[in-house]
């Protein structure tokens, strides 16, 4: 190979594609930004609103449910049109979401704020379901998976931000009454600390939303590239029943689903986790709640690290063996979670970020691999498996709920959800090992 390594990732017979690459990259780090910095807020909306963790987890129903139900349309309509208008309409659709949840405000009410959940999320559908098949095309099938733990390297850096923003300019400022001070107000004090709130929250929202729309004009200006994004005729049965034929897509979208679960219920469950471990050291409610929080960004910090390191990695592992690996070792992680009840438990809960890093980019590069054109609808399919991060954190928050189990702490227990995804992802990751290896 001649060529330099940045050259073989990101360049095809001849042509490099740098800044197309930098700027759909971009957009990793943006749909990070919304992950994360919602993933706080199921903590948050059940302290304004007072409401359990099981109505505050609806907050991730509406945010990936919003990917769930978009994926699809999101591939015909890229499948019809190109990529690049794929990504022109998620990003409009994210904008439009974020700037819904100022009239949410004005409504004092919780659902208009899932509404807006739901459209933003509809636009990272779109997002998503163009840019990672995007970013695998430029460049050689050979290159593809590299390319794109490249790509999603950033994507924790948005991620980072998102908890910050969360930590620094939502968290602290609202108002530092715990719940159950909170339970002890009156209707009309209720509603003032409430609305209170709620301004506070929604100022990086709508700051975002003016972020992403500078976003839009700069890639509906800049030239991107064609490569193999002709527009197509739909065929979306035949289509589908095409890809879900090949046993490692289907399998990959299975292991999809439980890996978004794992990481959604790793992610927002630290705040219910830590609190509790934190207030039972004599810590106040609002303090064990934003030490928590920076415990979650050690853990972002971590991933993003570990991302880099695993994409070099893969030079010389298989893609298959170190999913299996990283799988084996967070299981034993989370085994620490739920049966360790000290900071070490709180330790071990950061650690499963280290393991979990790769896991999505390479679940994806293995399962569209060789599908061509049908990338396109493969990627709706993996898109859709994000449903994971839908139907798991609320089983999750139903246990919490639960306060004690089996004579330990619910918050400690409801990481057995966590272990079973990673027990499935070990599978998946066997599975392709060993068919890598008869190649």
């Amino acid at each position: 190979m001649n060529h330099t390594k940045k050259n073989s990732i990101i360049s095809k017979d001849g042509v490099s594609y740098l800044i197309p690459f930098i700027l759909i990259t971009s957009c990793f780090a943006l749909w990070g930004f919304a992950n994360d910095i919602t993933n706080p807020m199921v903590k948050a909306f059940s302290k304004i609103f007072r409401m359990s963790v099981t109505d505050g987890a609806l907050v991730q129903v509406a945010f990936y449910g919003g990917y769930f139900a978009m994926a699809f349309p999101a591939a015909m309509f890229i499948r019809r049109f190109s990529y690049k208008a794929g990504v022109l309409l998620g990003l409009g659709m994210y904008a439009f979401g974020a700037f819904l949840f100022f009239p949410a405000m004005l409504s004092g009410s919780y659902y208009p704020f899932l509404i807006a959940y739901f459209i933003l999320t509809c636009g990272l559908s779109f997002l998503e379901t163009s840019s990672n098949p995007y970013i695998l095309s430029m460049g050689t099938e050979e290159t593809a998976t590299r390319r794109l733990n490249l790509a999603q390297s950033f994507n924790p850096m948005g991620s980072l931000l998102g908890m910050y923003v969360a930590m620094n300019f939502i968290q602290n400022r609202l108002s530092p009454m715990d719940t159950i001070e909170r339970s002890q107000l009156s209707a009309t004090e209720f509603e003032t600390v409430r609305d209170s709130d709620l301004s506070v929250l929604i100022g990086p929202y709508l700051i975002i939303g003016v972020v992403i729309l500078v976003m839009l004009i700069l890639i509906r200006m800049v030239k991107m590239p064609k490569n193999a994004d002709q527009p197509h005729d739909i065929n979306f049965l035949p289509t589908l029943k095409r890809i879900f034929s090949i046993g490692y897509y289907r399998e990959g979208v299975i292991a999809q689903f439980f890996y978004v679960g794992a990481q959604i219920m790793c992610w927002t469950f630290v705040i219910q986790y830590g609190t509790r471990l934190f207030m039972s050291q004599g810590m106040g409610e609002k303090a064990a709640e934003v030490l928590s929080q920076q415990y979650n960004i050690v853990a972002m910090i971590i991933f993003c690290a570990s991302r880099f390191i695993c994409t070099f990695v893969l030079r010389y592992l298989s893609p298959g063996l170190l999913l299996k690996i990283l799988a084996i070792a967070a299981c034993g992680f989370t085994a620490g979670v739920i049966f360790i009840q000290d900071i070490w438990g709180m330790y071990c809960l950061v650690g499963v970020s280290a393991c979990m890093s790769l896991m999505f980019p390479t679940i994806y590069g293995i399962a569209l691999q060789g599908l061509g054109d049908d990338a396109k609808f493969g990627a709706a399919g993996l898109i859709m498996a994000i449903l994971g991060g839908s139907v798991l954190p609320p089983l999750q928050a139903r246990i919490i709920d639960m306060q004690t189990l089996l004579g330990m702490p619910a918050a400690n227990v409801s990481f057995i959800l966590p272990f079973i995804c990673f027990v499935v992802i070990i599978i998946y990751g066997h599975r392709s090992y060993v068919r890598e290896r008869r190649r």
